[in-house]
Formats: C-alpha cells, structure tokens, sequence
C-alpha cells in the first residue's frame, strides 16, 4: 500500500478531527497573509499617493497634518492662510502650478472642498489623468452655486447630475447646522481611485462666502498644493527653507511620499504587534495539528501493527505519519485562500470609505507563497512527535487478541 493511500484512509477515518485542524490552518494562514498583504499595501498606497501634486503649503502646524488634511481630507484643519499668500506662491519662479483649497462644511457626513477649476483642467493626479467628469456632466461655474461629486459619495448617496444639495456646517454631519445656500450638481467625478473620490467640490467663494462663516476671514483658505517645477528637488529645497527655516508663519509640507512614510513609521509597533499575533496565531494552528494526531495514536496502533505485519517498514509508517500532517496542512492553507480573499475585501472596503485609498484584494504578494509553505513544513515538523510514537509501536502487544 503507497503511502497516499495510507494518508487518504486516515484522513477518511478521522474527517471530522481533520476538518477542525484543517479550518485552524485555514484561520491562521488567512491571518498571516492578510497582515502582511495590508501592510504592504497600506505602506505604497500612502506614501505613493500624492494627489499629482508635490507638496502642501499651510499655517504653522505639524507637516503630517498639513498631509492628511490636504491630500486625505482627514483630519482638521490646522488654520487658514490669507488669499495672498495664494497670489504670492503662484508667482514663486519654483512652481508650476498651485491650487488653494478651502474646508470646513460637509453634506450628510461628506466633505465639501472648495476650489478653483484648475484643479480639474490642469492637474494631473497621476502620470497623463486629470480628473474627469462623467458623460453628460461638466465642471463647476466658478462665479455659480454649482458642485462636482466624488465617485464614491455619489454612489453611496445616489446623487446625479441636476440633483440639489444643501450643505451644513462643520466636518461632522449636524442636522441643525444646515446653511441656507443649495448648490446643484452638475457632474459626476470618473472614479480616481484617490482620495478625491470621497468629497464634494464646489468653487473656492462658496465655501468662503457661505452663511454663518465669519466675514472677517471670507477670503481664508485653508491650504495650497502644490507642483514643483523641473529639477523638483532643488525647488522643493529652495521653498523648504523660505517656509521653514527663514519664516515663521507657514509650514511647507514637502516632500508628501516622505511624510507619509514618517507616519507608518511612527506606528510600525501596531505592524509588529499583528505580526506577532499572526505567528502566535500559526504556532498555535500548527499545535492543533500535532494535538489532533497525536490523540488518535492509541485507536491506530492495531492499525499500525496490521501495516507493519503486512511488510509496511517502519520508515514507511514514520513518513506516512509526517505527511497526514502535512496534508492538513496543505489543505488549509488551500480554504485560507478563500478566508484571506474575504478579509482582504473588507478591509479593503473599509479603508476606501475611510480614506478615499485603494486596496487591490487580488494583488500578488510574496506572503502567499512563503505562508503556505511555512505552514506546511511548521506542520510537518510538529508530525514528528505522533511518528515517533508511530515507529515505536510493538507489533507483537497490537496484535494479540482484544478480550
């Protein structure tokens, strides 16, 4: 009898042990890739995402939230610049375009974001693609009352073209501090895959003007991104230290990848935690496999000992042992691919409501390669221990007859 015909009856005998070990292996492979796919992913998401632009320029305030705010739309605002220091920076001989930006109101939990039209005709958030406005929509009339939607808020709350919205007050959705201004939708955002896909835009005047804002600052803007000239880095250099070094009033956050990755940085324990846990996670799958067969030696060992009186050798019955073990294993790590795909998928979901950033589930990562091969062999491994049990059987004593 080969050995795959040994570990098939076994594993026939002993389906529902084999099925619970199995499912452990799965949970935990699922959990091993998953950390380590989300945490590769997150960290190039983040740090490569930048909006097309190069830096942010902002009131005297920590960098990372200048980023966050500006790029992410999370966080709050740390303060507002003048409308000049706009007009000054657009004439700085470093730069090739920047983009004022104003915040501070939502609708229905979403982001209102008000800009200027170059936002869409002239930049682009990566490499050759601007922003583009879905058939039968157009871009906002700067001097009108008129809104673009970001794909994504327009699919969770059903807007389209010509559909009218009130905006309310503040980052956090309020039902009583709706404004009295309406604007109109009157085009749809392509979606972007950026965080661009979660905010309502509408011109820079409608949220410096709109009622219940203090009229002393109507002409405030929250940030200004930026895009660097050829020869980024010099220019990047020369700006760094006219905002950060030379002044005192304005934060030049530059450059956005670097920043970011400060971020992931900072909180790399929470990545080191999850790993542990995961390992925590796999040892302890692999000692349910070691657990599981174990236990069942003293009801096998008459079964052992037909083998053995049959001609098996006990190498043949010490790899038999080893690979049912691996078997499971493999088993698994197959069902883990399913759970990995279902975790995958919603974590995915989650960090695009929110953050705007894009998770691929289906991207290839070198994890799904080494964890199921990890697994296996930690599994075979801990098979050793029934083997030797298994090799050590006596014949003669499994043999007699049971009374």
């Amino acid at each position: 009898m080969s050995l795959w015909r040994i570990v098939y009856k076994s594993l026939r005998q002993h389906t529902f042990s084999t099925l619970i070990t199995g499912l452990s292996i799965a949970l935990a492979g699922a959990l091993l890739m998953s950390v380590w796919a989300v945490k590769e992913q997150s960290h190039a998401a983040f740090t490569g995402l930048t909006g097309g632009f190069d830096a942010v320029l902002g009131v005297r305030s920590a960098k990372l939230q200048l980023v966050l705010n500006a790029i992410f739309h999370l966080e709050e605002s740390p303060g507002n610049l003048a409308l000049t220091d706009y007009f000054e920076i657009q004439k700085n001989p470093n730069v090739e375009l920047a983009i004022p930006i104003a915040m501070g109101d939502n609708y229905r939990g979403h982001r209102l974001v008000g800009t200027i039209v170059e936002m869409f005709a002239q930049c682009e958030y990566a490499p050759g693609k601007r922003h583009a406005v879905k058939a039968h929509g157009r871009i906002f009339d700067p001097t009108a009352r008129e809104a673009l939607v970001g794909s994504f808020v327009a699919q969770k709350l059903g807007l389209k073209r010509g559909d009218v919205i009130h905006p309310f007050h503040g980052l956090i959705f309020d039902e009583k501090k709706e404004h009295s201004e309406t604007y109109v939708v009157v085009g749809v955002l392509e979606p972007s895959n950026t965080p661009a896909d979660r905010v309502i835009w509408i011109p820079l005047e409608g949220i410096q003007k709109m009622t219940g804002h203090d009229p002393q600052t109507a002409s405030d803007i929250s940030a200004i991104l930026i895009k660097l000239k050829a020869g980024s880095a010099i220019a990047g250099q020369r700006l760094s230290l006219m905002y950060n070094k030379q002044g005192s009033r304005m934060t030049l956050a530059w450059p956005i990848g670097q920043i970011m990755a400060q971020l992931f940085n900072k909180i790399a324990w929470v990545d080191r935690v999850l790993e542990l846990i995961a390992y925590l996670v796999g040892c302890v799958a692999t000692a349910s496999v070691l657990a599981s067969i174990y236990n069942s030696m003293n009801e096998r060992r008459r079964e052992i000992a037909i083998l053995r009186a049959l001609g098996a050798r006990r190498s043949a019955i010490f790899s038999a042992i080893i690979l049912e073990a691996a078997a499971i294993a493999g088993l698994g790590m197959l069902a883990s691919f399913f759970l990995y795909s279902g975790i995958m998928m919603t974590v995915a979901s989650i960090v695009r409501a929110q953050t705007g950033v894009v998770l691929d589930p289906s991207a290839f990562h070198p994890v799904m390669i080494w964890a199921p091969l990890g697994m296996v062999g930690l599994s075979a491994l801990a098979g050793v221990v029934p083997a030797v049990k298994a090799y050590r059987t006596d014949v003669a004593e499994n043999l007699s007859p049971i009374s």
